[in-house]
């Protein structure tokens, strides 16, 4: 299987990277970086899969993401949905913004996409809007996903590391000091191997 890994962040790559160096692995990885955001990581994303002149058979989105409250830091989830939470529009007028992106994870979880670094309110307004009590907050994923559609379709899978609970109180400092503490992406790379 060749896998193609985004990651977003700088130091994500580095410790995918890292924990890919050496290994004897069944899969094929290519880790590249897309940057931080939607359109940064979709333009990413696009430019990847043509560089591999689309021989990918999975993208894998790895990294860390903020939680509801409900899991702990450390926990490793893989959602089966991703969707946008701030896109403010019908339904059905835009169906690519609104309408949700099945991913390969094995967690009844979705993974929701948006602009900002979300902090508490934010995550009790998506909660109210939407009508859910659980789920991962990144700025890229769903973004990924509708690149990786329009670059052929191929099945995405998105693992993040909890890295911070707003909920909690936690902010950008909770989680860069999250962050510098975890940097063994070996557990990514265990999921990958083992999924099937």
């Amino acid at each position: 299987m060749k896998y193609l890994i985004i990651t977003p962040t700088e130091r994500e790559y580095r410790f995918m990277n890292a924990a890919l160096e050496g290994r004897q692995t069944t899969n094929q990885y290519s880790v590249v970086r897309s940057g931080v955001g939607k359109a940064l990581s979709a333009a990413n994303t696009a430019l990847a899969i043509a560089r591999c002149k689309g021989d990918v058979d999975r993208v894998a989105v790895v990294g860390y993401a903020a939680s509801t409250i409900g899991r702990k830091r450390g926990d490793l989830v893989a959602p089966r949905i991703a969707r946008y939470y701030d896109c403010q529009i019908p339904g059905d007028f835009v169906p690519e913004l609104t309408e949700p992106y099945p991913l390969l994870g094995h967690d009844d979880a979705v993974i929701w996409t948006g602009d900002s670094f979300v902090d508490g309110e934010i995550i009790k307004s998506v909660k109210s809007r939407f009508g859910f009590s659980s789920g991962l907050f990144d700025m890229e994923a769903t973004a990924i996903c509708q690149a990786v559609e329009l670059a052929g379709d191929i099945p995405v899978v998105v693992v993040k590391m909890v890295s911070d609970i707003p909920e909690e109180g936690d902010t950008e400092h909770s989680y860069d000091e999250f962050v510098d503490s975890h940097s063994d992406f070996g557990v990514f790379v265990d999921y990958l191997e083992t999924l099937r």
